[in-house]
């Protein structure tokens, strides 16, 4: 369970260097929009290559079909209920657009976008082959546009250097809690179940790259985040295949 907490908060300490960066630099949209691109990309290689193979593998196709439609519902549903606190339409717009932003809503955007991956990271460590290189790095990368547009915005809001690193410190633990969890519930589980909560994670992180992620990467960066995206997507896919 050490391990999974360890590669857990890995992967979501980029946070943390996403919030560092946007901090010392001025980072202007097109930047930020095809970071986002870029990361989108590298997370769709690693949900179709790594998480739903490894899923269908190890289940049946109704099986993993559910776990996909579970997963998008239960991201879709907390979209909606922090929608209506007006917290997800600005938590990953850039510094203009989120002026306003209820903080508590961008921790909890962040972490609903944040646990389903965590947890995915130490489900890959029960099988005994280690982490998933290429979940973990499009993980690591995604994070980075994410935290730098956020903190863009809280900074304008008036947020204060400390209090910015401090939440996303909060929310990094919370992601290394969620990776040892995902190890620790389920050891000695039989393989269907990790593999529908592979499903469900994979649902969810598809939900949030089409509702979220990649219309604000379009938004900021125009039709060249196309390339952005398929550039991320084909890093993924060596990491996953080569």
């Amino acid at each position: 369970m050490l391990e999974a907490v360890v590669w857990g908060l890995v992967a979501a300490s980029t946070l943390i260097v996403g919030a560092t960066l946007a901090i010392a630099l001025p980072w202007r949209r097109r930047m930020i929009g095809l970071g986002a691109g870029f990361g989108a990309g590298a997370l769709i290689s690693a949900v179709t290559l790594d998480l739903t193979r490894s899923a269908f593998e190890a289940a049946d196709v109704l099986v993993v079909v559910v776990g996909l439609g579970a997963g998008a519902l239960a991201f879709s549903a907390g979209n909606w209920a922090l929608h209506r606190g007006g917290a997800v339409r600005h938590r990953k717009r850039s510094a203009g657009q989120q002026a306003g932003a209820d903080p508590l809503g961008i921790v909890l955007g962040t972490v609903l976008d944040g646990i389903p991956e965590s947890v995915v990271i130490g489900i890959s460590l029960l099988a005994g082959e280690g982490v998933g290189l290429a979940f973990l790095a499009a993980v690591a990368i995604s994070n980075l546009p994410e935290a730098i547009s956020a903190t863009t915005g809280l900074r304008r809001t008036g947020w204060s250097t400390r209090g910015i690193l401090g939440l996303w410190a909060i929310v990094a633990v919370l992601s290394a809690v969620a990776a040892g969890a995902g190890y620790g519930l389920l050891a000695g589980a039989p393989a269907a179940i990790a593999a529908t909560i592979q499903a469900f994670s994979a649902g969810a992180v598809l939900t949030m790259l089409a509702d979220t992620m990649m219309p604000e990467a379009f938004d900021e960066a125009g039709a060249a985040v196309g390339l952005a995206t398929v550039l991320g997507y084909a890093i993924g896919a060596l990491l996953t295949l080569v």
